[in-house]
């Protein structure tokens, strides 16, 4: 019992803010963001013990994570969204610039918001992403594609300081004018 005391702890501290802070996205309400924390590590606690690795512990824990959001989402009322100032510090972003892109990714509709949170504060590759979400990973491109057209419309960025991102390489593309 020591020792699935222990794994829960450790798993706790590597990979609980990421299920908390995509709880947050996903819900956008603090409270079911903490049950869905909650629900999440109890569920790996029943969990048989098997042999987890890093990377397939945390992708597990974001996919019960998001399955579990569908269902607060599916049985429960919808709350009012929080605004930045009632976030815990836990997801609010270190300085100004970044709170203001996460206002506007908060404005997303949420297959968008899921997918930006996964790919940029997550770091998953739109293959993983469309794994997680059981779509295929064109749709996951697609969703990132009009998130980017409307953050740029939301933060008012214009055409010529557009920057591309190559989905496969992850490399910068600078676009320039015909």
């Amino acid at each position: 019992m020591k020792d699935r005391e222990g794994f829960l702890r450790n798993a706790m501290e590597a990979h609980g803010g990421a299920v908390y802070r995509l709880a947050l996205c996903r819900l956008q309400n603090a409270a079911d963001a903490e049950d869905v924390y909650q629900d999440v590590f109890l569920r790996l606690l029943g969990e048989e013990a098997r042999d987890w690795d890093g990377e397939y512990l945390k992708a597990w824990l974001l996919r019960t994570a998001l399955n579990r959001c569908v269902d607060v989402q599916r049985f429960r009322l919808r709350r009012t969204a929080l605004s930045l100032d009632e976030v815990p510090e836990l997801a609010r972003p270190a300085d100004d610039e970044a709170a203001e892109l996460w206002e506007a990714v908060s404005r997303l509709p949420e297959g968008e918001r899921t997918a930006v949170h996964l790919h940029y504060a997550e770091g998953y590759r739109t293959e993983e992403i469309a794994a997680m979400q059981h779509v295929p990973a064109a749709t996951v491109r697609t969703r990132l594609r009009r998130a980017r057209m409307r953050l740029k419309d939301l933060l008012g960025g214009t055409d010529d300081e557009q920057e591309q991102v190559s989905e496969c390489s992850g490399e910068h593309l600078r676009a320039h004018r015909a």
